[in-house]
């Protein structure tokens, strides 16, 4: 059974206003369980707009999109999935702890399965000594560790993240890559990843989507093979380096197509 599968999605904002904007156009993807997927492409492109369309924050314009064989609004109401962002999202007035909690407690868990299981996710991120302070008192790349563990605490089969990393030091950054691949390792969790960094894409990666500039479509999927245990050996080795230079290629010919595209339509409306 696949994790996610986009059939013929699109997603057109302010439909037949002025201020239409074509979204994504005719969007496939079979994402597998157990899989990591990132994608990418130029700004603006609509890799947030795809993520956003699985996690059921927005409606498709056409197309449909399942989540682990359902419908995604199902899966939004049964809690398929976790989701993380580039802001942890945290709040500052609940603990640690509280804010790992806060999932369950919309499940309805009691006070001692929830407590334990935000133990749990601590031990998991490696941050079990701060489960009693608060966000504001930790670093930008512990907050995201929590916000990866409230994001699983409850167990989902589905990750989506939108750019965690984004706002990291190159360092901080690579460290959570290492943490977060041996998270989903450990939990055997899917994971649906936006970025816009060709070496955290290949890195993290079983496969890469490369996506064109808007209106956005998947124009080509990379196959990383690295092995499944990466660590500061693998971003030396020749084969990352091949990985990167196919993904940025993929890139560059979606860019090309899209100018070649854009000055033939010039022609056409002289």
């Amino acid at each position: 059974m696949s994790a996610v599968e986009v059939i013929g999605a699109s997603k057109i904002f302010n439909q037949g206003k002025t201020q239409q904007v074509d979204a994504l156009v005719d969007v496939n993807l079979t994402v597998d369980q157990g899989e990591f997927v990132s994608l990418i492409g130029p700004s603006g492109c609509g890799k947030s707009t795809l993520l956003r369309l699985i996690a059921n924050l927005l409606e498709p314009t056409g197309g449909s999109l399942m989540v682990n064989n359902k419908t995604v609004s199902q899966a939004r109401l049964d809690q398929d999935y976790g989701m993380a962002f580039q802001q942890a999202g945290l709040f500052d007035w609940r603990t640690v702890s509280k804010n790992i909690e806060l999932p369950l407690e919309l499940k309805g868990w009691d006070k001692e399965k929830r407590s334990a299981r935000a133990a749990e996710m601590l031990e998991l991120v490696k941050l079990p000594e701060f489960a009693d302070l608060y966000p504001w008192q930790l670093s930008g790349g512990m907050q995201q560790r929590i916000a990866i563990a409230r994001a699983l605490a409850a167990h989902p089969p589905l990750l989506l993240m939108d750019e965690p990393f984004g706002a990291l030091d190159e360092m901080t950054r690579e460290y959570m890559q290492g943490e977060l691949l041996r998270i989903c390792g450990e939990t055997a969790t899917t994971v649906v990843f936006v970025t816009h960094s060709i070496p955290e894409a290949v890195y993290l990666s079983n496969r890469v989507v490369v996506m064109s500039p808007r209106p956005g479509r998947i124009t080509s999927v990379i196959d990383v093979d690295l092995g499944a245990k990466r660590n500061e050996d693998t971003r030396a080795a020749d084969g990352f380096f091949r990985n990167i230079t196919a993904v940025r290629e993929a890139l560059r010919g979606t860019q090309a197509d899209h100018a070649s595209a854009n000055a033939i339509r010039g022609l056409e409306d002289r």
